[in-house]
């Protein structure tokens, strides 16, 4: 694991906002590893506090608001800004989430001397990811494109506000679909795909990918949660970090048309051919179902509308074409965590099934994965710590990552050019079986 810096404090405070969102839930929980933090998540939604975690409902346009619930913070230091509110049009969205940003900032600027830190997420819409096509692998110096953007908006906001300061900023841009535990959270790919995936098999359907061809075949990246909460803990003590933007993602590529029958083997499923079709229109009327697939299996009893947003499955499954940023700054700078994606998807569905938000995976679900693996040899591995650019697999993992398990039990596969991490599948199968109810109820360590 990427090392960090610790600052000599005994207690530190930590706030939090977006914290119930799929971002801001892995790095509280990250940050809250360490019992000298205290961590404050603010957020809209009420939320119940525990050990060293406070969550605050609050108000972020509301600056009155704003100076009363937080003036109780003693000294915070860091500041993490997830906060998001989304609008149809982009000129209101950008209005509305500078504001929202604007208005911590003030509070901080004139209540805050002991702020050292700011990390503010972005993502693939700096470079037109939501526009269409764009330059691939992209890198953190891509030019600007057409305003209104409110990473762009927030951003110069944030330089504007940091000259003369103490505190430093900076801004990491996760590639694809951040996945997380998170529920009630509008963008979650984990939910979209899981519940999806729960009802085609309540109703003895193949799971197919509800995306044309060309989107099934693209190349793409998504982005572990929990990789970015390392790497927002790191860049809050890494000189390097300060005043700099970086892509982060797991670390490799992929491709649906290969990630999605593993997911189907994940849920015994079996798979079909691709069928272009609106998650939101067709999945609006299995309410009732859900209802009785949760009584069945005994799940919490979160309402359907809660669980998952359809909308966000549309978009996500809709970009048919390239979706892929290069990562060589933040390893460069000393960032090396990574995770093998298809881990990434089997680690979080099975700690969602430990959660009672999906049915119990089936152990030939979570076994046998991918069986043709062939263990490479020492020759074959591209240990740099750069992205294979022109491949779909990406090095990099350091020596350290390795030896403290980052890559499973530290040996490296590659399968049909992809370099792949981790035991045999029975093996893997046992381990999961072992670790996920404490991997529910634990984080790595934070600060």
């Amino acid at each position: 694991m990427t090392q960090v810096r610790r600052t000599e404090i005994a207690h530190r405070s930590i706030l939090v906002t977006g914290a119930q969102g799929v971002s801001g839930a892995a790095v509280l929980e990250h940050y809250a590893a360490n019992s000298a933090n205290t961590v404050y998540g603010l957020s809209r939604r009420s939320a119940e506090s525990h050990d060293n975690i406070r969550h605050i409902s609050v108000d972020l346009l509301d600056r009155p608001d704003i100076m009363a619930k937080l003036s109780v913070i003693p000294n915070p230091t860091h500041l993490f800004f997830g906060a998001y509110v989304d609008k149809k049009d982009a000129a209101e969205k950008s209005k509305i989430n500078v504001e929202l940003l604007k208005g911590i900032l003030e509070y901080l600027d004139e209540q805050v001397p002991s702020l050292e830190h700011i990390t503010i997420f972005q993502g693939g819409k700096a470079y037109g990811s939501d526009l269409g096509p764009y330059k691939t692998p992209a890198r953190e110096d891509d030019p600007r494109l057409m305003s209104p953007n409110y990473y762009y908006e927030q951003e110069d906001l944030l330089r504007s506000r940091q000259k003369g300061k103490a505190w430093n900023f900076t801004i990491i841009r996760p590639g694809g679909a951040i996945c997380g535990l998170s529920v009630g959270s509008a963008m979650n790919l984990l939910s979209v795909i899981g519940v999806y995936a729960t009802i085609c098999k309540e109703m003895g359907l193949p799971l197919r990918f509800p995306g044309a061809e060309k989107v099934y075949h693209a190349m793409y990246q998504v982005t572990s949660a929990d990789i970015l909460a390392r790497a927002t803990l790191w860049a809050g003590d890494t000189e390097a970090a300060k005043n700099q933007t970086f892509n982060v993602t797991n670390g490799d590529t992929m491709r649906w048309q290969h990630m999605w029958p593993r997911i189907a083997k994940m849920f015994d499923l079996e798979v079909a051919d691709p069928v272009p079709f609106s998650l939101a229109t067709y999945m609006a009327d299995k309410g009732p179902m859900w209802e009785s697939i949760v009584r069945k299996h005994n799940l919490q009893p979160i309402p359907y509308d809660q669980v998952v947003s359809w909308g966000y499955g549309d978009f996500a499954f809709q970009q048919d074409f390239d979706n892929v940023s290069n990562t060589v700054k933040v390893r460069q700078a000393g960032f090396q965590d990574c995770i093998d994606s298809e881990k990434m998807f089997t680690s979080y569905f099975g700690q969602m099934s430990a959660k009672g938000l999906l049915p119990k995976l089936s152990r030939g679900a979570q076994g046998n994965v991918q069986r043709r693996r062939q263990r490479a040899a020492p020759a074959d591995i591209d240990r740099r710590t750069g992205d294979n650019q022109t491949g779909e697999a990406l090095g990099g993992a350091s020596p350290e990552a390795k030896s403290q398990g980052r890559s499973a039990n530290g040996r490296w596969y590659r399968v049909s050019g992809e370099l792949q991490s981790g035991a045999s599948d029975d093996q893997d199968w046992e381990r999961n079986v072992a670790r996920t109810a404490r991997q529910s109820q634990r984080s790595p360590q934070g600060l």
